[in-house]
């Protein structure tokens, strides 16, 4: 398992400070860049349910973040990025769609979001190894 994905899984199973999906996707990576925690809390803070609007999924939000991060920044790494989310989620990138599936199938927010955290780093720390950013 990766590192990312642990860290991620300790920062979501923390009850109070609340790690939005965002947040979690971003700290693991920004912890080894040296960004404090507080700034990644206040940059990210909004990325939640979607932009707190059900619009773009706060972990797909947060998985670009680390890319730009590390410097890939360019429309391909970007399209190629969502493309990779995409291939498993077909219906949606923006939060309401997808939780609005996640719930006709019967399943709990939590671990959906939970699981798109991880989805999220997986795909983010996969492009970082492939670009040479990551060992």
């Amino acid at each position: 398992m990766s590192k990312y994905i642990d860290r991620a899984k300790v920062l979501r199973a923390i009850v109070e400070p609340h790690y939005n999906c965002g947040q979690s996707v971003i700290l693991p990576f920004a912890e080894e860049l040296g960004i404090p925690e507080e700034l990644v809390m206040r940059f990210a803070g909004n990325f939640g349910g979607g932009m707190k609007t059900g619009a773009l999924c706060g972990a797909v939000s947060g998985g670009a973040t680390v890319l730009s991060l590390y410097g890939l920044n360019d429309l391909d790494t970007l399209a190629d990025y969502y493309a990779r989310f995409r291939a498993k989620h077909p219906e949606a990138i923006d939060c309401k769609p997808l939780l609005n599936r996640n719930a006709e199938l019967g399943n709990e927010k939590k671990p959906f979001c939970d699981g798109l955290v991880y989805e999220c780093i997986e795909i983010a720390e996969a492009m970082l190894r492939e670009a040479g950013k990551i060992e």
